[in-house]
């Protein structure tokens, strides 16, 4: 799944709402915060992380997300 950044960044817990990976913000919110979010190599547990273009997020265990 790709997503075009339309500014400088977008926040973590947001692009995972505005790609209807969840239904709510507080539910992206939890996700972030119970480490299902691989930025990089890394868990991201930041829900108000700046994402930039030309990162690779991966969601769980079968949703990645490029951004462009």
């Amino acid at each position: 799944m790709q997503y075009k950044l339309e500014d400088e960044y977008i926040e973590l817990f947001k692009l995972l709402k505005v790609l209807d990976l969840v239904d709510t913000g507080a539910q992206a919110k939890m996700i972030v915060a119970d480490g299902y979010v691989k930025r990089g190599d890394e868990i991201e547990t930041r829900k108000r992380a700046k994402i930039r273009a030309g990162e690779t997020l991966v969601v769980g265990d079968d949703v990645t997300i490029e951004v462009v």
